[in-house]
């Protein structure tokens, strides 16, 4: 009877660690890493991730401190299991005394194409001006940087989505005269540019920084960062040509980028940080980083937590879906290194978002 008992608990302990190696809100992670170790600056920002035919490319931006004229893009290309070591590709030299820092890079990869590499220069957001540049070899090399037509800068933060085969749209916003969002679309993949917005005042609701959700009927969805304590929506039934007012949905806003993606299965994801500016606060706390996941672009699901701790920031996060399936996550941490997140979304566990509390 002692033995069948020892053996009992045996098995009761084994279940314990089993169900120990997979914590609440961490199913689904399949790697989790820095991009880099060592680095020639000190502080980095705002990170975006592409698939290339040769494999993950991510770039950012680096320097001594965000807005000073030293911060340049960066880029770091995944070769096999390791991240290559971080490459300057772009500055803000205007001429031999006038230097600018660079902002917000985000990379698209044309299907079949170039590489393309957006990106802003100027000496705070309400005044910079946008920039592309393009690789024929995945990231390696890129061509001489060009400006964009006077008065679009490219996707502002999150990354462009092609609809109708061959619309290119990038989710783009302004500050200065209140925080409006718009559209700068191409058919031709960055040869010429359109204007769509913007979408909203600036005044009752302030919201920059969009991204696109693609949802089984046609309809396009966005997903912004606001100064209204809660991420805002908006919508569009005709490939993104006119869009419905911006509105609160039930998820908190911090003040703080975000981004989302449709999956190859209908859902979608969202990167953010689920917690709510303290009343009169302009900004909140950029931690913790969560991850949801919906789908219908309204009910949403509690799935991941990428970072809970209190010490520093982590924020800024771009996600993709490579042609395998995974997601693959970047954002920074704590100023000072970016992260990476594989995660098979097949294994995501959720639990109901209501009242736009996450559900601990």
């Amino acid at each position: 009877m002692k033995k069948l008992l020892g053996i009992l608990v045996m098995i009761g302990l084994g279940c314990m660690g089993v169900a120990a190696q997979t914590p609440p809100f961490k199913s689904g992670i399949v790697e989790d890493e820095f991009i880099y170790d060592e680095a020639p600056f000190p502080e980095c920002h705002s990170v975006t991730i592409v698939e290339t035919p040769k494999g993950l490319v991510s770039a950012f931006f680096g320097g001594t401190k965000e807005r000073n004229p030293d911060v340049e893009i960066y880029v770091c290309r995944k070769e096999g299991k390791k991240w290559t070591k971080p490459v300057p590709v772009a500055n803000g030299i205007q001429n031999d005394t006038l230097r600018y820092p660079t902002w917000n890079p985000v990379l698209y990869q044309v299907p079949g194409g170039d590489l393309l590499l957006f990106y802003k220069i100027g000496p705070s957001p309400s005044t910079w001006k946008g920039w592309m540049k393009t690789s024929k070899d995945n990231g390696i090399t890129w061509s001489e940087g060009k400006a964009l037509p006077a008065g679009f800068i490219g996707p502002v933060k999150n990354k462009p989505v092609l609809v109708a085969k061959q619309k290119l749209i990038a989710p783009s916003s302004k500050e200065g005269d209140g925080w409006k969002v718009h559209f700068e679309v191409s058919n031709d993949f960055g040869k010429t540019w359109k204007m769509v917005g913007p979408i909203n005042d600036g005044k009752t609701l302030n919201a920059i920084q969009p991204s696109i959700l693609i949802h089984k009927d046609g309809k396009l969805q966005i997903l912004a960062r606001s100064r209204n304590r809660a991420i805002l929506e908006s919508w569009s039934s005709d490939n993104g040509e006119t869009w419905s007012p911006l509105a609160k949905t039930n998820l908190p806003n911090n003040n703080s980028g975000t981004d989302a993606v449709t999956l190859q299965d209908g859902r979608h994801l969202l990167v953010y940080n689920h917690i709510v500016d303290p009343k009169g606060e302009p900004k909140g706390p950029r931690t913790p980083l969560n991850l949801s996941y919906s789908t219908d672009g309204k009910t949403w699901y509690a799935a991941v937590v990428l970072e809970d701790s209190p010490i520093s920031q982590y924020s800024y996060p771009s996600i993709i879906q490579s042609r395998d399936g995974m997601v693959h996550i970047v954002y920074t941490w704590r100023r000072q290194k970016l992260k990476y997140v594989k995660i098979d979304p097949s294994k995501l566990v959720g639990k109901k978002i209501e009242n736009g509390l996450w559900p601990y």
